[in-house]
C-alpha cells in the first residue's frame, strides 16, 4: 500500500482527532506501517496498556498514602462524581508534586497533582476531575493514548501486539508511552467538549458550574506555570469565558 495512502487511512476514523491534534503528517508518514498495527489493538488490549503505563506512572512518582490530607481531601471531592465509565472503574489516585496537572486514562485511571490542588478549593478540583472524566467518556484519552502508543512502542512491538508482548513491556517502553501521553494535546473542540462534560455533570449534581470557571481563571493567571497542561488551546481565559456565558445563558450563578 503507497505509505501516504496508508497514513491517511490513519487519520481517518478513529485516529481523526489525534491526527489532526497530536500528530503531523510527517509523523504519519515516517510511522508508515506500524500505525496500521495500531489500529489492531483492541480496547482490552489498549485498557491492559494503560494498566501497565499507570503502574508505571505510579512507581516514579510519590502516590499520597491513604491517610495524607490529599487523600482525605481527594476522597471528599470524588463523592458524586462518576465511579465506572462503560463498565470499567475510574481509579484516582494523588501524586504528590509541586507541578500543576491532571489527566486520565483510557483504563480508567484517573490522577491529580498536589500542586493543582494547592492552588484550588475542593469545588474547582471537582470541576477539573469533571474535565478529565469527560475525556474518558467522549473516547479523547482513548484516541491519545492510540497515538502514544503508535509514536513510542513503534512497528516492532505494534506489529506482536498480543497480551503476551503487552504483559512484557519494559519500563523504559512504558516510560516513554506515559510521557508521550500526557504531552499530546487535545484539540479545541476536544477541550470544549470536555469542558462542556464537567459543567453538565456538575449541574446534574445540583452544583454550580462557576468553581469549573475560576480553576481556569486561576491557570489563566500561571502563564503556563511549571508542569501545566491545562493553558493550551483554547486559552484557559477563554474557557472560563465560555462557562461564564453558558451560565448566563442557563440562568446559572
Amino acid at each position: 500500500m503507497n505509505v501516504k495512502l496508508t497514513a491517511a487511512l490513519l487519520c481517518s476514523s478513529v485516529f481523526l482527532g489525534a491526527c489532526a491534534n497530536n500528530m503531523t503528517t510527517g509523523d504519519m508518514l515516517s510511522l508508515g506501517a506500524s500505525g496500521m498495527q495500531a489500529l489492531t489493538l483492541s480496547d482490552s488490549q489498549l485498557r491492559d496498556t494503560a494498566n501497565l503505563s499507570c503502574a508505571q506512572m505510579d512507581k516514579a512518582n510519590s502516590v499520597a498514602a491513604a491517610g495524607s490530607k490529599y487523600n482525605q481531601r481527594l476522597n471528599n471531592i470524588k463523592k458524586g462524581l462518576p465511579t465506572s465509565i462503560d463498565g470499567v472503574a475510574l481509579n484516582y489516585k494523588v501524586y504528590q508534586t509541586r507541578d500543576i496537572n491532571a489527566w486520565a486514562m483510557p483504563n480508567g485511571c484517573i490522577r491529580v497533582y498536589s500542586g493543582l490542588m494547592d492552588m484550588m478549593t475542593d469545588d474547582e478540583v471537582r470541576g477539573v476531575l469533571g474535565h478529565e472524566i469527560g475525556h474518558v467518556q467522549l473516547g479523547h484519552s482513548k484516541n491519545r493514548f492510540r497515538v502514544a502508543a503508535l509514536a513510542s512502542l513503534g512497528r516492532e512491538v505494534l506489529a506482536k501486539s498480543g497480551n503476551s508482548t503487552i504483559a512484557n513491556l519494559n519500563a523504559s517502553e512504558l516510560g516513554d508511552l506515559s510521557e508521550k501521553f500526557l504531552n499530546a494535546q487535545f484539540s479545541q473542540k476536544q477541550e470544549s467538549d470536555a469542558d462542556d462534560y464537567s459543567y453538565n455533570l456538575l449541574v446534574s449534581k445540583g452544583l454550580s458550574p462557576k468553581p469549573l470557571a475560576t480553576s481556569f481563571e486561576k491557570l489563566s493567571k500561571m502563564s503556563g506555570g511549571k508542569g501545566s497542561v491545562f493553558d493550551s488551546h483554547p486559552g484557559s481565559d477563554k474557557r472560563a469565558q465560555r462557562i461564564y456565558e453558558r451560565m448566563a445563558k442557563d440562568g446559572k450563578k
